[in-house]
């Protein structure tokens, strides 16, 4: 994403203009582009070094990196939009790691005829998304696509950190006994997005929990730095990321159906819309998984944060060599919490 404000006198029709073919041609109008919107609000002095890559020092650690594209329909939504969404998003997955978010960066593919102020708007929050979590874009990319060949914006995010010494999480670590918990509500993103995309309307405004999770990983790791997994269930919700860690670390998962926070306006939802909120999207949740011993104390830990006051232990880890996820029902009974098989809400993220 090379920049030089100074380049041009010419300014950018933010209110009435367009995006067309040549925002993408590599040209003046590409180069207008990049300085009167992209840098506008992504601006921070990697960036402003305008090479096609950004060089940056990192301290002494094991570094991670993660990658993900961003297609949600619509682009806009109760709590968020796709820009604060792929910030959050690649953050997120980073700190799972347990690492410190260091660096962004961001690739746009956006369809010719998509308007400049939508798109002012998207950035902008991405700006900000990415100056409250402390991590910034430092460099990027932009395409235009023919008109009927996209659908407005798509976004990827790629993101690097640090794990610090002595932190080993991740997914094949589970073991039985350990303790299972939840940061907070689930459902509330997917349903928000449903609630948007089909016009639905609910005595109470259901809005996305997008947040950027690792200022409470950091807490988390601060004060139990043996946790042993971590995960943010996005799409597939709860149920289908406890399936894949399950998967990963050879054992069952047992869960208790009535310690599962979901807000009730988020279940009154699901039910209106036949949807199990256990397979519904979360973009500002985690599951943490962790030795028995720990799990009181993190908890605690967990409920100080802004982000985890809902928290709560949901479950344990089980012995079983055939990895299913169970659950106790509110009605005594005893349900096998399955993959999610299909699509219950498409490009949710």
């Amino acid at each position: 994403m090379n920049a030089n404000p100074e380049r041009f006198n010419m300014r950018l029709n933010i209110r009435d203009g367009r995006v067309d073919m040549t925002h993408g041609s590599g040209g003046r109008a590409m180069a207008q582009l990049i300085d009167d919107l992209f840098v506008k609000y992504l601006d921070n002095h990697l960036l402003r070094q305008a090479n096609d890559q950004a060089s940056f020092e990192v301290n002494a650690g094991r570094m991670v990196m993660s990658t993900d594209s961003h297609v949600i329909s619509p682009l806009f939504f109760p709590g968020g939009d796709i820009g604060s969404l792929s910030v959050h998003g690649t953050v997120n997955d980073v700190a799972m790691s347990g690492a410190r978010p260091l660096y962004l960066s961001a690739g746009f593919i956006l369809e010719e005829g998509f308007a400049l102020a939508d798109l002012e708007r998207i950035v902008a929050s991405m700006g900000e998304a990415a100056n409250q979590a402390g991590v910034p874009v430092v460099t990027g990319d932009t395409k235009v696509v023919e008109k009927g060949k996209g659908d407005g914006v798509f976004i990827n995010t790629t993101g690097i950190g640090v794990v610090p010494d002595g932190v080993n999480i991740s997914g094949e670590l589970a073991r039985p006994g350990d303790v299972i918990l939840v940061s907070g509500t689930i459902g509330d993103h997917g349903v928000a997005i449903m609630s948007s995309r089909e016009n639905l309307t609910f005595e109470t405004t259901i809005e996305s929990d997008s947040a950027a999770l690792h200022t409470l990983v950091a807490n988390m790791v601060d004060a139990v730095p043996a946790i042993h997994c971590l995960r943010d269930p996005t799409r597939g919700g709860l149920a289908t990321t406890l399936n894949e860690l399950a998967q990963q670390s050879a054992v069952g998962m047992s869960l208790q159906e009535s310690r599962i926070p979901i807000n009730p306006s988020v279940s009154a939802a699901c039910e209106l819309l036949g949807l199990d909120p256990l397979y519904v999207a979360n973009e500002g949740k985690l599951i943490c998984i962790c030795a028995a011993d720990d799990a009181e104390h993190l908890l605690q830990v967990m409920r100080a944060h802004p982000l985890g006051q809902h928290a709560a232990i949901i479950g344990e880890v089980v012995d079983d060599r055939h990895g299913f996820v169970q659950m106790q029902t509110g009605f005594g009974g005893k349900r096998v919490v399955d993959w999610l098989a299909g699509e219950q809400l498409p490009r949710i993220c």
